[in-house]
């Protein structure tokens, strides 16, 4: 099946720079001043250690992807299938009362939407018995 090389480039990037942001933005969340922690509001920490944790292998899935690698497109789905299982979890977290933010529910929605697009479009992209995504 054919791919378009230029989408996965760019999903690959977007997929590097997601995981670069989130390193750093879930390193100050974790690792940040009392003010900055303060600043969040109501974290929900399973789900801030998970995004901090995820963002790692956002940065290598983007450079697997990258460098054309079919691991890349396993590491996609299982990415894309944590985050929907976490986004369950905090859905369960909420409506029995956990208390949490707003931004918290939207920013699960972009990150399923986001690597279940990256998943389905790798996923097409790998060519049977190969070492390499399709170009």
């Amino acid at each position: 099946m054919n791919s378009n090389p230029h989408l996965i480039k760019w999903l690959a990037i977007a997929a590097l720079a997601f995981g670069t942001l989130t390193i750093f933005s879930g390193g100050r969340a974790l690792f940040g001043s009392a003010e900055a922690q303060a600043a969040l509001g109501n974290v929900v920490p399973f789900v801030l250690w998970f995004n901090f944790t995820a963002g790692f292998f956002y940065v290598i899935a983007g450079a697997g992807l990258l460098g054309a690698k079919p691991w890349a497109a396993t590491l996609a789905v299982l990415l894309a299938a944590a985050t929907v299982i976490v986004s369950l979890a905090m859905a369960v977290y909420a409506t029995t009362g956990g208390a949490f933010e707003m931004r918290t529910v939207g920013a699960l929605a972009i990150r399923s939407v986001f690597w279940i697009t990256i998943a389905f479009v790798a996923m097409r992209a790998v060519k049977p018995g190969s070492a390499t995504v399709n170009p």
